[in-house]
């Protein structure tokens, strides 16, 4: 995980990277943070996954200018603004803040931290044995369903490609539910990330397909699926 604090005053700075630092030792998650006395210094390279960015910097530099130079060159990286003034929040939208942090609260920022790997939750990868026994690697941010296909799983990606696999749906749904897939009906288990509409019987996905509801799975599924929108927000 790659981090950067920009932040003009030292003291500042030092004490986000220190929070940072002791918050991924703690949790035993590999990381690479550094830190900017200027916006202009990080934008000479500003390959980053999470930014704690205060708003006010010096000589003039405004963070909300920062992110949207940003997001005008694709930079897809979470931001959570660094504040003294929380009124000036309410511009966030404009550059989709992740989070705000009051510097007389950084406390805040575990919070943050627990938020953003929680977005990052599907970027993971599991194996399976295809049905000629060769073992290979499926990227769960690309996994749009599994299906029953007979006796096999198949396993249809976004781009339309498909992997048959040996296994039980029922286990298969159990392993993958901490990652954001549920077990829709007997045979299908859906990535929530990839719900485009929902009905009282009927899912639609982002490629078109229709899936129905399961009888059984109905309230199950509904709870799933209003926690998972709330949490990442899709």
């Amino acid at each position: 995980m790659k981090i950067a604090v920009v932040e003009d005053e030292d003291v500042w700075r030092d004490k986000v990277q220190t929070i940072v630092e002791k918050y991924c030792r703690d949790k035993n998650i590999p990381f690479q943070i550094n830190s900017y006395g200027s916006g202009k210094e990080f934008m000479k390279n500003p390959d980053t996954d999470l930014l704690f960015l205060d708003i006010e910097l010096a000589e003039g530099e405004d963070g909300f200018q920062i992110a949207e130079q940003m997001m005008d060159c694709g930079n897809k990286s979470k931001i959570c603004f660094l504040t003294s003034h929380t009124e000036l929040a309410r511009s966030g939208y404009k550059v989709n803040a992740f989070r705000y942090i009051d510097k007389r609260h950084l406390e805040e920022i575990g919070e943050a931290l627990d938020s953003f790997l929680k977005t990052r939750v599907q970027e993971q990868m599991i194996t399976c044995n295809d049905i000629n026994g060769i073992y290979i690697k499926i990227n769960l941010n690309e996994l749009l369903l599994v299906e029953t296909y007979g006796r096999k799983l198949r396993y249809l990606m976004l781009d339309g490609s498909e992997h048959f696999c040996e296994g039980k749906i029922s286990e298969t749904a159990q392993s993958l539910a901490r990652f954001g897939f549920f077990q829709i009906q007997r045979s299908y288990i859906v990535n929530l990330k990839y719900i485009e509409k929902v009905n009282s019987r009927v899912i639609t996905l982002c490629n078109g397909l229709e899936v129905v509801i399961g009888r059984t799975h109905s309230n199950e599924f509904k709870r799933e699926f209003f926690k998972w929108r709330i949490e990442f927000g899709n």
